[in-house]
This record gives structure tokens, sequence and C-alpha cells, in this order.
């Protein structure tokens, strides 16, 4: 008996434990791909299969059972409440400039709306008027604006409306003076790619169809010239895989055409999807009304060009041929000649070119020393480059809406600044405050922080850039709620921002960190292609490292870390949790790709296989069996507790990656702690609107909170 009660009682508080969490009952088939000579299983597959009643059904049943946990929680709508009060005292917000002949075109959102509004006025001081307001358009329906592109007259504007977060929509056309629509309507639509010169026409991205569950939507699609007025029948194929079979263009490619203020003599095209490395062609603009246009190569991604601008008959690009840490280059476009290419800006050791964009007589460059920025002036007339200094740290944005001038529009904000807004005049180096947005000033609890960048050893040897925010004073003996979050993909960088969601918490003491993983491009194309296809490992190895500096620093412990991933950053947190479970207390995973193998089946999946890889290449298979976060759930594994997010609009990554993943941790967690998976019927990958992003991350923060042990996110009493 005494060897037998204690594995009784060790049996029942184990079941205990597990049973407390009733989850809906979920399926498993009999399901699998061979791929290679290697079978890998998929019972849960049937969840793909999205739009039928048992998948609807299942997480219906999901999201109601999620909400009867969050609905318990102190702390998450005093959170809201918090963040509602903040966003009240924000001042108008202006966005995306468009300057057309002597009209300024920009989204507007005023203090405590959740739409921006399509606005225009005649000059930078002329009388404000309101064009399209999403929020009244179709009564019953939640719109948003999507995008807009005014004619280069400024008497006609086309813009695109979606409902709940999608982001494909429907494609209408004003006349601006009067505000009146025309008959031409496009869905569904991604958007205008331009319009012609004599602004009778516009360019546009034909796909087969808007919808986000089906894997062959984005196929083969065709960028197509409309003529106002015409049907959509009578569209030209100007540039598809159809319309130039010799030139090649792969079905998962993205076709676009377009026309540049900057260089009128020509048009231009371009195949678009997650690969950096730019392909571009063009041809004579007096080809346009033929029909038939001799298009010529103007780069491959073989050039290794991940940014282009024209002026007049020169193009600018920036490159990592022979450079990891990019140079900006220029060529004719007479004779585009990339190998011999000039160079205007050399790389630089220690910073990487993050952008660059031109006026009348300068090309202002924006660097990156891996955390902060930095800008420098290009002088077209003297080729000096000098250095431009900034108001203060952090992460800068230009824009000049003008290019007939050399007025910049800059904004800096960092992890402990908020968002300022500057007009910057390159001829002078002078900057003053913006004419449009103006400085906020946070609660002074926010201003309490203090940030450490640190450079933390990796599993490799590999030093990677850590960024650590907590509140002053706090004690590093291991008692500290931390959230940990990571992205590493597209080469793109997490960098400084003002993030008062996440700064509120600081402000009450959880340490937030922000680990700058392989993946992205905070080192350069070094550091992006070392968390690329088969390098793909160390994104989340990273992430592994930068988890247990903070624990051997006394930042956190084990029993109160959570780790966050967003959309690609799925695959990091999938793998993190999955590869160490014991480091973390608890999990979240946003939109998340958690399903790597099956990513390119979805609707936005074949567009990402140039960064991810496809299951049809034996290497590049095994790399996407690494980084699946749900192949890699083990029966039996004490993982952390875990949210899981999706979006039932989204057309990234569709709501099944993230419910397959939760699925599978809810059928083998002995941990006893709670799987969720919560379902955001209203959005998409994300939504624009405020109140609806308030409670998503309320909810996902307060879930974590609560089960790293904080006091104010406990079950109500």
């Amino acid at each position: 008996m005494r060897k037998i009660i204690p594995l009784f009682i060790a049996i029942c508080s184990s079941y205990e434990a597990f049973a407390q969490y009733l989850y809906p009952p979920t399926k498993t088939v009999d399901s699998s791909d061979t791929y290679f000579g290697v079978t890998y299983k998929d019972p849960y597959r049937w969840l793909e299969y999205i739009k039928e009643p048992q998948a609807v059904t299942w997480f219906k049943q999901q999201a109601t059972f999620t909400d009867s946990v969050l609905n318990k929680l102190d702390g998450r709508d005093e959170l809201i409440a918090e963040w509602k009060q903040v966003d009240k005292q924000f001042p108008i917000f202006y966005r995306d400039f468009i300057y057309e002949n002597g009209r300024l075109f920009y989204r507007k959102t005023m203090t405590g709306e959740s739409f921006a509004k399509l606005y225009y006025r005649d000059g930078m001081n002329g009388k404000e008027e309101l064009l399209f307001d999403p929020t009244t358009y179709i009564p019953g329906k939640t719109l948003s604006l999507q995008s807009f592109t005014p004619s280069h007259d400024g008497k006609k504007i086309g813009f695109v409306y979606s409902e709940k977060g999608a982001e494909i929509g429907t494609l209408k056309v004003m006349m601006v003076d009067t505000k009146q629509f025309l008959l031409d309507s496009i869905s569904p639509s991604i958007g205008i790619g331009s319009w012609t010169f004599d602004n009778k026409a516009f360019s546009y991205s034909s796909m087969k169809s808007g919808d986000n569950k089906d894997p062959t939507s984005r196929l083969n699609a065709k960028a197509k010239l409309h003529i106002l007025g015409n049907e959509l029948s009578e569209d030209d194929d100007f540039f598809s895989s159809t319309s130039y079979p010799a030139l090649n263009i792969d079905p998962k490619m993205h076709p676009f055409i377009f026309f540049d203020e900057d260089s009128k003599d020509y048009i231009f095209a371009g195949l678009g999807s997650t690969q950096k490395e730019l392909t571009r062609y063009y041809a004579p603009a007096g080809q346009l009304k033929s029909k038939n246009l001799s298009w010529k190569s103007l780069c491959q991604a073989s050039d290794k060009l991940v940014h282009l601008e024209y002026v007049n008959n020169d193009v600018y690009a920036i490159s990592h041929n022979d450079a990891p840490n990019y140079k900006i280059v220029a060529t004719s476009l007479a004779n585009p000649d990339w190998a011999n290419a000039v160079t205007i800006a050399a790389e630089k050791p220690d910073w990487t070119v993050k952008n660059f964009i031109h006026t009348k007589d300068y090309l202002l460059i924006v660097y990156s020393d891996g955390i902060n920025y930095h800008l420098s002036k290009y002088d077209f007339k003297t080729k000096i480059t000098s250095n431009v200094k900034l108001p203060y740290s952090g992460t800068i944005g230009i824009d000049c809406i003008n290019t007939r001038t050399n007025n910049y529009s800059l904004y800096i904000t960092s992890w402990i600044k908020p968002y300022t807004e500057y007009n910057y005049d390159a001829e002078t180096d002078v900057f003053v405050p913006s004419s449009f947005n103006k400085p906020f000033i946070y609660p002074v609890a926010y201003s309490d922080l203090q940030v450490e960048d640190v450079q933390v050893k990796g599993h490799d040897g590999a030093m990677i850039p850590f960024t650590i925010i907590y509140k002053k004073g706090i004690r590093k003996d291991g008692s500290n709620v931390c959230m940990l979050e990571g992205y590493g993909a597209y080469g793109s960088s997490l960098n400084p921002h003002f993030d008062y969601f996440k700064n509120s918490l600081a402000a009450r003491g959880v340490v937030i960190a922000i680990a700058h993983v392989r993946g992205g491009s905070e080192k350069g194309e070094t550091w992006h292609k070392a968390g690329f296809k088969t390098s793909k490992p160390n994104t989340w190895k990273d992430f592994i490292s930068c988890a247990e500096y903070l624990i051997a620093n006394g930042y956190t412990s084990p029993q109160k870390l959570a780790g966050i991933g967003i959309s690609a950053g799925g695959i990091l947190i999938s793998r993190a949790i999955t590869e160490r479970p014991d480091l973390f207390a608890a999990a979240i995973c946003d939109v998340g790709a958690a399903n790597a193998m099956r990513s390119e089946f979805t609707a936005n999946g074949p567009g990402n296989i140039p960064e991810f890889g496809t299951v049809k290449d034996s290497t590049e298979c095994k790399a996407l069996y690494e980084m699946d976060g749900m192949q890699h759930v083990i029966k039996g594994t004490k993982f952390p507790a875990v949210i899981c997010v999706g979006g039932w609009n989204d057309s990234r990554v569709p709501a099944w990656e993230p419910g397959k993943f939760a699925a599978a941790l809810q059928n083998a967690s002995t941990s006893g702690k709670p799987i969720l998976m919560k379902v955001n019927y209203d959005s998409g990958h994300f939504t624009e609107d405020r109140n609806l992003t308030m409670a998503n991350f309320a909810s996902q923060y307060a879930f974590v909170l609560w089960q790293c042990g904080d006091p104010d996110f406990q079950p109500k009493k």
C-alpha cells in the first residue's frame, strides 16, 4: 500500500489540475502529408476547412469558452478604462499626406474617434473639406478607409474601404469638387496603383476573389488599367503572366504597374511578394496606348536592391550587393547598369541604411545603429553627404509631399518618448514644430521609466541586441512579472516606439523586454538571412537566450515570464514554448503563423514562400517542419498557459493557424494551465477600431498577467 497510495495521489492531483478547464471537445482525424519519404501527421487538418459547419462551430465554442474565462478576470476592464482616458487626451492626428496640383489630401482622426476620415484642402493652409466618412457611408456597417490615391490634377480621388478589419475591399472614385461618386467601382480591391498623367485612367491589381479562405484567390493576378466610365470587362491586362508569357511571371507573384511624377517618360511595372529584393520593369510612356509594351528589365532579384526612387532620368537604390549593411547607388534609366552603378552612400561598418527619400536638391538618408536612428543628407549639386543633428534619439520617419521643394515632414519616437513631429527644411537644417500633429504629454506615471539596451550572447555566440524597459527603482530579485516580445521575419526590425499600452504596464512594475532576434534587420541583411528559411531556428533560439538573460540577471523568473509573438512572430513564440516550455509561465500567439508547413496553402501563403520556403523543396520542407509549432506539440508536456488569437477576416494568417496550435496544446498539455483560443469576429489581421484594439490587447495582457501571478489580474471573487 505504501507504494500504491503516493502514486494514486499523484495521479489524482495531476487529473484535477488538468480537468479544471473543460475545453470544448476537439476531434482528431487521420490526416497526414508525405514529403520526400517523411510522413507528417496533421490530426487537426479539418479546422482548415473554416467555412464548414463543424469548423465554424468549433471556433464559436472556443470563442465563447475563452470569453467566459477572460470575463472573470480583474484588471482587464480597468486597463481598458485607463487606455481610454489616455486616448481622450490625444490631439487630432493627421497622416498619409499626398500633395497633388496644389491640393493636400490626408487622413484625420479626431480625439476620441476610432476611425480615420478622408479630407483635403487647397494649399497647406486652405479650408479643410471632408471627403469620405467610413462610419456613415453604409448605415449599420463597420467600415474603415484602407487606402486612397488622388489624380495628378487633384480633381478626382480613388479610395478603398473595407469591412470588419478586412484588408481587401471596394474601390470607389469621387469627384473632389462636387464630392459625387462616379459609377466606377471595383471589388475585390487592394487599392489604386496610380493614375495616368492625363487623369483619365488608373492602374489596379485584379485578383480572382477577395475570399481570405480561398488559397487560390491571389494566384495569377493581373495588373490592369481602368479607363473611367468603361465597363470592368473592357479593362486591359497590361502586365501579367497571361499578357506577357515571355517574362515567366511566377503565379505566386503579385504584378503591378505604376506611373511616377518624377520620371514621366516611363511606365513602371513590378512583381510583389515578401522577397525584399526587387524585380522591376519599365517601358516608354508613349507605348501606353498601344497596349503592347516592350517591357525592359530595370532590376532583378539578383541585383540585390531593396528600395528604388526615380529622379528624372536616373534611378537611386538601396543595395546589399557586397554590402550587408546596405549602400545607396545610382544608375541611368536610359541604360541601367547595376554592376557599375555609382555609389552615393557607401556602406557603414556599424550602421545600416533603413530608408531614403528625395526632394528637389537632396537625398535624405536614414540609418540605424541597431536600435536608434540617424539622419544624413546628400546634396545632388555638390555630391557631399553631411550628418543632420536630430532633436533627440529614437526611431525617425521622413516624408516629402512635394519633391519640387526641400521641405520634409519628420517624426521621432522612442521607447519612452512619445511621437513628436517636425517640419524640416533640408536647405537650412532647421526643425520647427509640425504644422499639423502636435506633441502629446502622457501621464506622469509613464515618464518614470528607463531603458536598457544590452547585447545578449546567443546559443552560437552571436550577440543579440536586447531592449529592457522598466520602472525606475525595481528590484532585480526575480520577483517581477515580465513580458518578452520578439518577431524576427522579413528583415523587419522592432524599432523604438512609444507604446502606451505596454508602458502603462511598465508603470505598474511589469518589465517590458524586446528581443531583436535574427530574421529582422537590426544588424543588416546578414541578420535577416541568419533567421531565414534553413537558419530560422536562430529566431526562436535568440528569443530563448534573451529569456535566459532576464532570468539570470534577476529581472524575472520562469514563474513570472510571458512570451509574445504576433503574426510571423507566431513561429517564434510557438517554437520557443515547444522547445523550452519550462522557461515561460504564459505566452501570447496573436494572429500567429503557428503551422508553418501549411502556411503556403493559405490565400496569402504563396507570396511568403521567398521568406520561409516551400514543402516542395526537400531542404526547405525540413526547415518548415522545424518552424512549425503545431508539429512540435508533444502530448504529456507541461506547457505554459497560452492564449492564441485569430482574426476571422484575416487575409494574412487565417484563424485556423493559431486555432490548430491551440487545439493541439489543449489535447496535449498536462500542466493544468489554461490554453485559450480567442476569436475576433470583427477584425482581420488587425483593425483600425481603437475600441476593439484596446479590448483585444487588454484581454491578452490580463490573461498572461494573471498566469504570471500579478495580484491585480486575478479571477474576480
